[in-house]
């Protein structure tokens, strides 16, 4: 296949599954996740860093609703698009490596991904940690097959500086690092890539981008980290070793990289590591996808592991799947992937587009977290102007993060309203959420309280002890479907104080103002 014609076709397959994504993502009624309504959030008030995730994603989101408005599309904008510039920043790669046949045949498993078709319609850290490794992994081998050129430089700053933006969408970035440095380990002619200061310069492009993220999380005391070992991590002494969630992870891998695709990888590894026949551009490829399959493998092994936490080898793994089924001429195989995943994503582009199809086919529960949000919002900020004609209101406090992320987003009609009572998160005894620690209700908001709980989740401890009084306002149950519902308490509680105060180095912001 000839490089321009392979480059062509890809053009024209990027543009039809970005506009079909576009299309879905304007025509969908699926409200946002409350982790989406959380960045949205973040997007109101820009820092270098935040609790839980580095500042990118709030970046992001702040440039799309700028131009567009904070309509939910709007919000998830970035996503099909940047996944479209992963697409095309990818077939460099599997070409230099392979030809012009793989690249293409690489670029369009990845965009087939049904991990990426998800990722394309929610926003997620993961849409610009794929974009910005694809072309950190396009300069990279650019790096490798650079020789002694005088553009060696500028590729080492290219490298540099895409690893830095990938850093600054999700520290997953450090699996591609750890795998550069597995393969300088395993391989001389990497070895020799990095000769002559390059390592420095690259170094050097990556730290001038993270630098200020760095600063951030070292001013507040690494908050980041704490979050991900305590929240995510949820290491726990006396179940140090689930295999049941290890089988489990594994298994999620057939539907983030595909059946085919990951059954060609498994197998090449099986066949070309037994005849030891492994080409460079193979054990380079391997060197990449090991370091965070493996270590997750372990995570789900020690505790629990989303099948996400590995997206780092789905780059390298679509192109090293494309070249072995091109290098073993597997036609048949080719198109059954690509009919198949074609046929997998226009099913998920269609139920996002028409969330009734979930419904019609019984698997509207599926989507129950991220329906009825608007009318939890409604409700409660209803109560609050009850509430605040009839003896006034100081604040109104979530009890657990999914309702703070949602209240702000799809309440903030009335919180930012001038005269308003703020919205505020009651926190535990140790922080670990943004929300505990930027806008904790404190004593002196604490006169009248309208509190709201999603029912079932565990109490927080100290209600309604906290309070010197607390009196029930109402129990409503929203349907979401596929007989799933979602059962929201509202309380006025009078008098707070705490008994202990957060554990907080963050300061304190109040919900912004709207980005006029």
């Amino acid at each position: 296949m000839d490089d321009a014609w392979a480059f062509r076709i890809l053009l024209v397959l990027a543009a039809v599954f970005t506009l079909a994504r576009l299309a879905a993502l304007f025509a969908t009624s699926i409200e946002l996740y409350p982790d989406e309504a959380q960045y949205w959030l973040w997007s109101r008030t820009l820092h270098w860093g935040y609790v839980s995730k580095p500042p990118l994603i709030a970046w992001l989101i702040r440039l799309t609703t700028v131009i567009g408005g904070d309509g939910e599309a709007w919000v998830r904008l970035s996503a099909p698009l940047a996944h479209a510039g992963a697409m095309l920043a990818l077939y460099p790669v599997g070409c230099r490596l392979y030809g012009p046949a793989a690249g293409l045949l690489g670029s369009v498993l990845y965009g087939l991904m049904p991990a990426v078709q998800i990722s394309s319609l929610f926003i997620a850290t993961d849409a610009p940690l794929m974009l910005f490794l694809a072309l950190a992994l396009w300069a990279y081998v650019a790096l490798l097959q650079s020789g002694a050129s005088g553009r060696r430089l500028w590729i080492a700053v290219a490298l540099g500086a895409a690893v830095g933006l990938a850093f600054l969408a999700k520290y997953a970035a450090i699996f591609l690092v750890l795998g550069a440095c597995l393969h300088a380990f395993v391989d001389r002619q990497a070895r020799q890539a990095w000769k002559g200061g390059i390592w420095a310069i690259a170094g050097a492009a990556l730290l001038a981008i993270l630098g200020p993220n760095l600063a951030w999380l070292a001013a507040h005391h690494f908050a980041t980290v704490a979050h991900t070992a305590e929240v995510n991590a949820h290491w726990r002494l006396a179940e140090l070793v689930n295999p049941g969630k290890l089988v489990e992870f594994e298994l999620d891998q057939l539907g983030v990289l595909g059946p085919i695709p990951l059954a060609a990888l498994v197998v090449g590894v099986i066949v070309f590591g037994r005849r030891k026949s492994l080409e460079p551009a193979d054990r380079m490829l391997l060197c990449l996808i090991a370091p965070a399959l493996a270590l997750v493998s372990l995570q789900a092994l020690l505790s629990r592991a989303h099948a996400h936490w590995a997206a780092v080898s789905y780059l390298p793994g679509a192109v090293l799947a494309a070249a072995w089924l091109v290098r073993w001429r597997a036609r048949g195989w080719i198109v059954a992937t690509v009919a198949l995943q074609g046929a997998v994503a226009a099913l998920l582009l269609a139920v996002l587009a028409d969330p009734h199809i979930a419904d019609a086919t019984g698997n509207g529960r599926r989507l129950a977290r991220v329906r009825g949000w608007d009318v939890t919002a409604a409700l409660v900020t209803s109560a609050a102007r009850a509430a605040a004609a009839h003896g006034g209101l100081s604040a109104v406090a979530a009890e657990d993060r999914y309702m703070f992320n949602a209240l702000a987003y799809y309440g903030r009609g009335y919180f930012e309203a001038p005269g308003s009572a703020p919205l505020r998160m009651r926190p535990a005894a140790k922080a670990l959420n943004e929300a505990e620690l930027s806008d904790p209700l404190t004593p002196a908001e604490g006169r009248r309280v309208l509190i709201a709980e999603s029912a079932g989740l565990p109490a927080r401890p100290g209600l309604p002890g906290e309070f010197a009084h607390v009196s029930p306002v109402g129990r409503w149950t929203i349907p979401l479907g596929g007989g799933k519902t979602r059962v929201v308490e509202l309380m006025l509680g009078e008098g707070y104080t705490p008994r202990r105060q957060p554990q907080s180095s963050l300061i304190r912001r109040s919900l912004p103002q709207p980005v006029r």
